[in-house]
């Protein structure tokens, strides 16, 4: 009970970003299209190229992004073609992009800081990248299908300066280049605003909800179906079977990985969906309900996993 209030002081600052936002669209007739471009185009890339350069790379390290990408990406391709049927717009690939990833950034960042010691906190953070990168990479593509053809989409990815930002983040942290200490507190203000921005893109979307038409409860059931059942389990068979079977990884990756699991659908589902004008509306809702049942939720399962 302890660990839910305490949850709950701590996120509920995020949705007074989430009302925010919707007043600033509603009322002030702020553009989301430019905040999400904000968010894809400068911010996204400046947090991951700092993140990359920041981290000490090793085996464990790599394995952790690579395996949240593979597996969201799965899932990804996977929802694409086993619902396609079910929906005849872009509903689809919204649907099949936010089953694949999670909101670790603007929600998961501050809850693994919570939860997690210093250095446990870091190595999620280094996770973060993976979510982003699928993100911006095949979840850009599988989005885009919606409104582009395949190769128009991969055209898109291609200008994406987050992929570049990733490669020159690593290739700098590979050649020990570090960063000047004087500047690292500007790196750490980018990336609050970067959580800011995204949890106000929430109520950005909600502009011009339709309760009749973009509530739907299939579309909804799939989603949850996916991200609050499908990815912990695999990650606690994952789990299971390195601490019975392979002691490749450790206790405190183990908390990482069930983290990881556990947070509501990316708020960058929304972001993605206004820019490639694939059912914002329908999007924002899910996901901003998803956010309201994790207040609930990531306290039972964390209290049922027991690791923390």
């Amino acid at each position: 009970m302890n660990l839910f209030f305490i949850l709950l002081g701590k996120i509920l600052p995020l949705y007074l970003n989430i009302f925010i936002g919707y007043l600033l669209t509603k009322y002030l007739k702020v553009k989301r299209d430019l905040v999400a471009f904000l968010l894809v185009y400068i911010l996204g890339p400046i947090v991951i190229f700092f993140a990359t350069l920041s981290i000490e790379i090793n085996m464990q390290m790599v394995f952790l992004p690579l395996f949240v990408f593979l597996f969201g990406s799965a899932i990804a391709f996977y929802i694409l073609i086993r619902y396609k049927k079910h929906w005849s717009d872009a509903s689809i690939n919204t649907l099949a992009f936010t089953c694949g990833t999670g909101n670790t950034g603007y929600f998961g960042i501050p809850l693994a800081m919570l939860l997690l010691e210093p250095q446990v906190a870091n190595i999620f953070i280094f996770v973060t990248l993976a979510s982003l990168l699928y993100e911006n990479t095949i979840g850009f593509y599988v989005t885009a299908k919606g409104n582009f053809t395949a190769i128009q989409s991969i055209k898109k990815i291609l200008k994406l300066p987050l992929l570049y930002a990733f490669i020159m983040g690593v290739a700098l942290n590979i050649n020990e280049v570090k960063i000047p200490i004087e500047i690292v507190p500007y790196f750490e203000n980018l990336k609050w605003a970067y959580g800011i921005l995204g949890m106000m893109m929430l109520g950005m979307g909600l502009k011009g909800f339709n309760l009749e038409e973009d509530f739907d409860k299939k579309y909804i059931k799939v989603a949850y179906l996916y991200k609050f059942i499908l990815w912990p389990f695999a990650m606690l068979l994952l789990i299971n079977l390195d601490r019975y079977f392979f002691d490749f990884l450790n206790e405190d990756i183990y908390k990482v990985l069930f983290l990881v699991s556990i947070v509501p659908l990316a708020g960058n589902t929304v972001t993605l969906a206004i820019l490639l004008k694939a059912k914002p509306e329908k999007a924002s809702f899910t996901v901003l309900l998803s956010t309201l049942i994790s207040i609930l939720y990531i306290p039972i399962v964390l209290s049922l996993y027991g690791g923390f």
